[in-house]
């Protein structure tokens, strides 16, 4: 329980410092939580690897670690999202504003949809990787 606490300490405080090196910096709500605060979402991982390593005359551990929480950033990260958006898309529905900005995707199908532009997904997932 100690170390968890610990983690969430370290990461609480590389979170909040993130948030005020950008606001003194200058820098865009979305650059500090792409770039910045990453490293403290990453920070839990990185200790449980790090033990893991050092206990592990193999190492087999920290690899596995290192793999299994990324493929669950990348599933979970990408997926609750699109699947909430989904979901809320289709119990709303169409509204004026979505017809605004789809205006392609409104003419082909009946009622509202979760629309992914592909432009930015490949830059996107890049980003979240």
């Amino acid at each position: 329980w100690t170390t968890l606490g610990y983690l969430a300490v370290v990461t609480a405080c590389v979170s909040d410092l993130a948030e005020l090196f950008g606001c003194v910096v200058g820098l865009p709500d979305i650059v500090t939580a792409v770039t910045l605060v990453a490293l403290g979402t990453s920070m839990p991982d990185l200790f449980a690897s790090l033990a893991a390593a050092k206990e592990d005359p193999t190492a087999d551990a920290s690899v596995v670690n290192v793999t299994g929480s990324n493929s669950v950033n990348v599933f979970l990260g990408l997926g609750v999202p699109w699947s909430l958006a989904a979901v809320y898309w289709q119990v709303k529905g169409r509204t004026p504003e979505w017809e605004a900005l789809y205006p392609e995707v409104a003419a082909r199908i009946d009622g509202g949809a979760f629309v992914v532009e592909s432009a930015n997904l490949g830059q996107s997932v890049l980003v979240f990787c």
